[in-house]
C-alpha cells in the first residue's frame, strides 16, 4: 500500500540538520529534475518577480529570502516539517514505532521542488507550491509528472490517495487507486477534509493493515470505526473514490 499526501504550506520555521545533499534523498533518479527546479526557483527569487509568482502576500517576502538559502540551510526530516492541518492530525511525532517504520516505507509526499519526499528524508523549510508556473519550466504539477510517473507506475499495491487536486496532477495512478473525498451532509467540503485525511492516514498506519484492493479498504475502515462508501470508477483507467462522512 502507498498513501498519497499533499504537502502543507505550514512548515517548520528551520531545521537543526547538515545542509541539502540532494544524493541522500529517496527516489534519486529525480536528482536531475530536482537541481533543474531548485535552479530554476533561485534565479526566480533573485528578481524582482519572486514574491508575485509564488502567490505571496507583501508580509511574506521572507519567503523569497528563505529560497534562495535552500542549498546551506540546516535541514530537517520531512516527517517534522510540514505543520498544516493534515499532519498535525495525523500526529508523525505520536506514532507508536511499529507505525512510524510503515509510515517511513507507506507514505510518499508530493512536493512542487522535491517531486517526491518520504518521512525520513532531509531538506529545509521552503516555499513552492506544485500549482506555481515556475518560469522558464511551466507548471510543475506537469513538469514533474514526467519524472514522476515511471517511478510510481513500477511502484506495486494500492494507492490510497489524500493529496488535492493541484498535487493530483504530478500523478495518476489509475484504477488501483482510491481517492478519499469527505463529506458531510452528503455534500463534499474542503473545511476539516484536511484533518479527516490526517485522521484516515494515521488509522491505516496505527492499524497495522496493508488491504489490497478498494473494496478490502473499505472493510478495513469499517472496522477501524469511519463510516465510508466506495465509488467504482466511470472506466478502468481512473481511481476509485471513496467517501469518507465527517
Amino acid at each position: 500500500m502507498l498513501i498519497l499526501l499533499p504537502p502543507s504550506e505550514g512548515k517548520a520555521a528551520r531545521g537543526d540538520g547538515p545542509a541539502l545533499d540532494l544524493s541522500r534523498l529517496s527516489f534519486p533518479a529525480l536528482g536531475p529534475s530536482r537541481e533543474i527546479v531548485l535552479d530554476a526557483l533561485t534565479a526566480l527569487c533573485q528578481g524582482p518577480s519572486g514574491r508575485d509568482v509564488l502567490g505571496l502576500s507583501p508580509g511574506q517576502a521572507g519567503e523569497v529570502d528563505r529560497n534562495l538559502l535552500l542549498r546551506t540551510a540546516p535541514t530537517l526530516a520531512a516527517a517534522d516539517l510540514y505543520t498544516g492541518v493534515l499532519y498535525d492530525n495525523l500526529g508523525l511525532a505520536s506514532l507508536s514505532p511499529e507505525a512510524s517504520a510503515r509510515a517511513s516505507e507507506t507514505l510518499l509526499i508530493f512536493s512542487g521542488l522535491w517531486g517526491l519526499l518520504r518521512t525520513g528524508d532531509r531538506v529545509p523549510p521552503y516555499r513552492l507550491s506544485m500549482g506555481v508556473r515556475l518560469p522558464p519550466l511551466g507548471g510543475l504539477g506537469a513538469f514533474w509528472r514526467r519524472s514522476v510517473t515511471p517511478l510510481l507506475d513500477a511502484e506495486p499495491g494500492l494507492v490510497v490517495d489524500l493529496r488535492s487536486s493541484t498535487y493530483a496532477a504530478a500523478w495518476q495512478p489509475g484504477g488501483r487507486a482510491v481517492a478519499v473525498r469527505v463529506l458531510r451532509d452528503g455534500k463534499v467540503v474542503s473545511h476539516m477534509a484536511k484533518a479527516t485525511r490526517g485522521v484516515i492516514a494515521r488509522s491505516l498506519l496505527e492499524g497495522g493493515v496493508d488491504p489490497e484492493s478498494p473494496e478490502e479498504l473499505v472493510k478495513v475502515l469499517d472496522h477501524l470505526g469511519h463510516s465510508v462508501t466506495l465509488c467504482a470508477p466511470p472506466t478502468g483507467k481512473r481511481s476509485w473514490t471513496l467517501d469518507v462522512m465527517s
